[in-house]
């Protein structure tokens, strides 16, 4: 079937409908930020069988929907109407929501009902949630619509009607009055509420030391306290702030945008602050976190039997110069242990993006901070793939795009939620690529397969990842239980026999690639091409990154999202006619230090 996704923007979502629409064989075509006549060009343009609204922030015309079917998803249960529903599921304490696939109407979630999809609502941030639990119910309602549709025999029902009638309630925006923190009165639990509704955007507006704030993230603290609403400690970036009986993290700040200035964006708390900050004591992480024991981390490590767990969670799976090499020194003190295995990763949401554009953009040099980002990264995945003497496992719980795939590809075996999207590219940002990709993607995939996909820089779903080689196990369960499958999973495969010999034939296999080609080599050409690139002040990569760390709108529908097909965005940091073999093959040029 022709169908045509309309989207406010590409994100998680409407990534995972195209990816799963195509594995069942439709035929996918994007039009983005689309407002009135741009849809109703794209709709004579494609003349598509259904228009599908993953996430749509504006109004679809009248005489698009009166002329074609066209299906909203909404997040909200069956009667939840209005801009602000996951907001409202998590500041009123819902344990339970849902997304219902609408028709368009002339009133905004009023039209009929093609699927309503129920989900659980767990303690976590909104885009949490809308990744996980949200997209899981969205799609299964999505694919029961688009089902529906293709048989010709569904009639969907007014919202009113029927037995099963829903009660209509329409919620209005949740504006900054309602998020407000009232911390001479709010509990921690009631100010993680307000965090987590609005994160990751709009955020919570505040003020603190003595200039306006937007506050994004939040998690809890049992030992620390404080006098409500004063920093009380500062750790890996984040700051800790007491409440009335208690206190949270706040690992993210984003500036109150000046009338007339640009566009502001999250930092790290301390970066954020700068020179506000006063002296707070670092309070580190006890090394091993136990159940009943409440405080952040963004790496954890724990032990089960002969499997070792090293789990991270950078907000918006970016990963920044110092968080690179503070996880190298945890993966180094974890390789220290007396296990057979490691689990890399293995919670919910995403896995890793790579490296930090925000930080980058930040950085006083972006084209030094670049470098030095992509060199942590460059480490961190280097020490990974050198590691010969106990398997290693990347456990992807959620999303990971560009590096963040690679560092997953350096392990022995991926694992991945099927509810995961992946993005093995880089070249919508102008960037070749490091982490050694010209090693690990061809090794799993194949030449043709790595070219292809770093071509047509599309989403892939869980279930074609492992299909192209790029995942080797798909664990089927929701968000919340994704760690205990891998746990159990990774304990078992530990203690077998047979993992003692995969071991001996692991080191064998590095040491003749080594031998065929030093992995430094690899590292180096790729360094070469990502260097004349963070350091040339004209290359599109700077003017790519400002426009997605300041969130500026498109200017329209990139090409290789219009029908599903390879296009060009920006600068392609691969010459025509470049395959990985070739590039791999040709001898490299004297790179910079460091390479």
């Amino acid at each position: 079937m022709q169908i045509l996704l309309v989207a406010s923007a590409f994100n998680s979502l409407t990534q995972r409908v195209h990816a799963e629409l195509r594995d069942r064989g439709h035929t996918v075509s994007v039009e983005l930020a689309p407002h009135g006549e741009s849809l109703r060009a794209a709709v004579r343009r494609y003349e598509p069988e259904l228009i599908v609204a993953p996430m749509l922030k504006t109004a679809v015309p009248r005489e698009v929907w009166t002329a074609h079917t066209c299906l909203i998803v909404h997040p909200g249960p069956l009667g939840d109407r209005g801009p602000s529903s996951l907001d409202w599921a998590i500041h009123e304490n819902a344990s339970e929501w849902g997304v219902t696939v609408l028709q368009a109407d002339a009133e905004m979630d009023a039209g009929n009902v093609w699927a309503t999809v129920a989900c659980p609502v767990p303690p976590v941030g909104k885009s949490d949630l809308y990744r996980n639990e949200v997209s899981d119910a969205a799609m299964a309602a999505v694919l029961l619509a688009v089902d529906r549709f293709a048989s010709g025999t569904f009639t969907p029902r007014a919202q009113d009607s029927g037995a099963d009638a829903a009660d209509v309630q329409v919620r209005p925006y949740v504006d900054q009055r309602l998020r407000r923190i009232h911390w001479d009165s709010d509990s921690a639990e009631t100010v993680l509420r307000k965090l987590r509704a609005a994160d990751s955007q709009p955020g919570v507006l505040d003020e603190l030391l003595g200039a306006d704030w937007y506050l994004h993230g939040g998690h809890p603290e049992d030992s620390l306290r404080g006098r409500p609403g004063e920093l009380v400690a500062t750790r890996a970036g984040a700051v800790c702030r007491a409440t009335t009986d208690g206190a949270v993290w706040i690992p993210e700040l984003r500036p109150r945008r000046r009338t007339g200035g640009p566009a502001t964006f999250k930092l790290p708390a301390t970066t954020a602050l700068g020179d506000r900050l006063p002296a707070l004591p670092e309070s580190p992480a006890p090394p091993h976190l136990d159940g009943r024991l409440r405080t952040w981390s963004d790496i954890r490590y724990r032990e089960e039997g002969q499997a070792g767990f090293l789990s991270f969670a950078f907000p918006g799976g970016a990963m920044s110069t110092a968080q690179c090499r503070r996880l190298l020194d945890a993966y180094r003190t974890a390789c220290s242990r007396p296990t057979s295995l490691l689990v890399l990763g293995g919670t919910r949401d995403f896995f890793s993006n790579g490296i930090h554009l925000n930080v980058i953009e930040e950085a006083a040099d972006p084209g030094e901070e670049s470098w030095a980002n992509i060199n942590a990264m460059d480490d961190l995945v280097e020490a990974v793939l050198t590691t010969t003497d106990r398997l290693v496992v990347s456990a992807l719980g959620g999303n990971a795009a560009a590096g963040g795939v690679m560092l997953a590809l350096a392990a022995d075996e991926v694992w991945c939620r099927a509810g995961a999207v992946l993005n093995p590219h880089y070249r919508l940002m102008g960037l070749f690529g490091s982490e050694y990709w010209t090693y690990t993607l061809p090794r799993r995939v194949g030449t043709d397969t790595a070219d292809r996909l770093m071509d047509d820089a599309l989403p892939v779903s869980a279930v074609t990842a492992q299909r192209l080689g790029l995942v080797d196990r798909l664990v089927a369960c929701g968000p919340q239980d994704f760690a205990a499958e891998v746990a159990a999973t990774a304990v078992r495969l530990a203690s077998m026999p047979a993992t003692q010999a995969r071991i001996a034939a692991k080191k064998a296999d590095r040491e003749r690639d080594e031998t065929v080609r030093p992995l430094a080599s690899y590292r180096q050409e790729e360094l070469v091409r990502m260097h004349r690139v963070f350091f040339d002040p004209d290359a599109p990569y700077h003017a790519l990154r400002r426009a997605f760390v300041r969130k500026e709108p498109s200017a329209g529908t990139p090409p290789h999202l219009a029908s599903g097909l390879p296009g060009r965005h920006g600068e392609v940091a691969r010459r025509p006619g470049d395959s990985v073999t070739g590039m791999a093959s040709r001898k490299a040029a004297p790179g910079p230090d460091g390479c």
